[in-house]
């Protein structure tokens, strides 16, 4: 039996809250400060813990303020807030599919965002701060494409995976086109990008990246309670007071954006909205989407990745990307063993 708890306030409200998941969220957070306590010690001057921990409290040496505050410590806020992006946005689409396939990475929204890029990269030669504006439109253009072309009275499970699928694979060949029309040296840009790195990455992409997150997370969250009934049924969630479609929709742009965003900021990082929200899901074991959760094992997951794409090949460091992509395709291939032998798929 599940132990769950009510905190009452002195004004009357009270909240409900699984202890169990609680726990799982603590801990999360906890090996995700640790885990970047540790990548901001790595790299060719590696500094020791408790030295970043007094930088970051202000009292380091000029050398370790330098290397912490203005190398390393951007790179790590944006590992966190784009792997907490994805997790999150990988919960919402799979709560609103009601699938485990209903992931960003199979739907095609970082495909999308990736044509974006492309195009600024590609036709135009943009700056940094233009390819991160044209990721974040072709994310949205392909949000909105595949809402319109899953809906038939609503928006439902396997045809919103279906029409994703399909819409990634047109956008896949139109970013391969794009890449045969691109001259030597945009081609070889767009296809560092397209791998998905934190690669020098600075305090212009976190900022951006933090104000998303502080308007939508709560925005989010604040609907959890409309999307948890909308998983026993339109009719269910019709009869007590829930605005279905308006929820799924506002929720579906939160998570687009949310996608979008991430990857403007750090290329098309693959397969962690599709493992985060399982991986929680599967430590809370608790139903519903899990958004919390998904969000802390995202941030985790990405950190982690980020230092085995540093530390874990010797000499030969990986971009993120390379590493969240190897890691998820197989557990992609596991998930979709265990879908066929539950006779789902």
């Amino acid at each position: 039996m599940r132990r769950v708890r009510a905190l009452r306030t002195a004004g009357g409200l009270s909240v409900r809250f699984d202890l169990r998941s609680v726990t799982v969220v603590v801990l999360l957070l906890l090996a995700a400060a640790v885990a970047s306590v540790v990548l901001i010690g790595t790299g060719d001057f590696p500094i020791p813990a408790d030295d970043v921990l007094r930088t970051l409290a202000g009292h380091g040496s000029p050398s370790q303020e330098f290397i912490v505050n203005d190398l390393r410590l951007p790179r790590v806020l944006v590992g966190l807030l784009v792997g907490a992006s994805l997790g999150l946005s990988g919960a919402l689409f799979q709560s609103v599919s009601r699938n485990p396939l209903g992931s960003p990475d199979v739907l095609g929204l970082g495909q999308g965002s990736t044509a974006g890029a492309l195009v600024v990269i590609v036709l135009y030669s943009g700056s940094a701060a233009e390819v991160a504006l044209g990721a974040l439109v072709g994310g949205l253009v392909t949000g909105l494409a595949i809402y319109l072309l899953a809906w038939k009275q609503g928006v439902h499970g396997y045809r919103l995976v279906l029409v994703g699928i399909g819409v990634s694979a047109v956008v896949t060949a139109v970013n391969g086109y794009l890449l045969t029309k691109a001259d030597l040296v945009d081609a070889a840009r767009a296809v560092v990008w397209m791998t998905g790195s934190l690669n020098g990455r600075d305090w212009a992409q976190v900022w951006p990246l933090l104000i998303m997150c502080a308007v939508l997370v709560p925005l989010v969250l604040g609907n959890a309670r409309g999307l948890r009934m909308t998983e026993m049924g339109d009719d269910v969630s019709y009869a007590l007071g829930v605005s279905v479609e308006r929820t799924r929709l506002l929720l579906m742009v939160a998570a687009v954006l949310l996608t979008s965003g991430a990857t403007a900021a750090a290329g098309p990082v693959g397969f962690v909205a599709l493992t985060a929200p399982q991986l929680a899901r599967r430590l809370t074991r608790a139903p519903g989407p899990n958004l919390l959760p998904s969000m802390c094992m995202g941030a985790t997951l990405l950190v982690v990745a980020d230092w085995a794409s540093q530390r874990a090949f010797g000499a030969d460091q990986l971009p993120v990307g390379v590493v969240t992509g190897v890691l998820g395709g197989v557990y992609l291939l596991w998930l979709l063993v265990t879908e066929r032998k539950a006779g789902r798929i």
